[in-house]
């Protein structure tokens, strides 16, 4: 049985960035389109496991390519702007606490992964700047940046919070934010900073893609820092 993956490809002259619509938050990227859809079976395979813990034939993934989108955001180091259609219609109860599910398991197992790593201030990278700043280099560094985040997209869809020192209790704060409001579930569509479009269904995504991002760059680091057997893989990265 075939597994189709709907995908969206925001793009510059510097890079590609491929987002598996029906894989929230699954993600590629690449110098070039083909580069990034490459790279996009072996990140379904992973994410497929981390998320439902079940494994699928890589042979039986096809691409559906839905929407293509120019963007002005810095793609080559991460950086994003779009959003696709289907984040922005009214969501059920049952579509929002499937993804609240998956955005608060990403924030334990990121917590998981932290808390397994013994060495939190040893990098072997050298320092880079880039849009949002230095890029963490450490453990720890990851760790904040990843959690801090949180009061960035809560207040493009005009939630106001304080950020917790806990990535998983800053998440469960944010959710009882948002769920203070009763008109949550339509979803409603913010211009936010830079005129970029937000939803709550954009923001459930972003933190899935943010946490995959510095996740795979926190395990990769921890690949050459420590022995294999010290860490652990919550995100199930190859």
């Amino acid at each position: 049985m075939s597994i189709l993956v709907n995908v969206i490809i925001e793009y510059n002259n510097y890079g590609y960035l491929i987002y598996a619509d029906n894989f929230v938050g699954a993600y590629s990227r690449g110098r070039t389109k083909e580069e990034a859809l490459r790279k996009l079976k072996n990140e379904i395979l992973q994410y497929n496991q981390w998320a439902y813990k079940t494994d699928i034939d890589d042979n039986a993934i096809k691409v559906d390519i839905i929407k293509e989108v120019k963007s002005k955001a810095q793609v080559s180091d991460g950086d994003s702007e779009v959003i696709f259609d289907s984040e922005k219609i009214a969501i059920t109860f049952e579509e929002y606490e499937n993804l609240k599910s998956l955005v608060l398991k990403s924030s334990f197992d990121f917590q998981i992964l932290y808390n397994s790593i013994s060495s939190k201030n040893t990098s072997v990278k050298k320092l880079r700047k880039t849009f949002y700043g230095n890029v963490p280099i450490t453990a720890k560094e990851m760790y904040e940046h990843t959690n801090n985040v949180s009061k960035y997209y809560a207040s493009e869809i005009g939630i106001t919070i304080v950020n917790l020192n806990n990535i998983v209790n800053n998440r469960k704060y944010f959710f009882d934010c948002v769920e203070s409001s009763k008109s949550y579930l339509n979803n409603h569509v913010f211009r936010g900073n830079c005129k970029e479009e937000w939803t709550l269904k954009k923001v459930m995504r972003r933190f899935i893609w943010h946490d995959r991002i510095h996740a795979k760059a926190m395990w990769r680091l921890a690949s050459q820092i420590e022995n294999e057997n010290e860490f652990l893989n919550p995100f199930c990265f190859k």
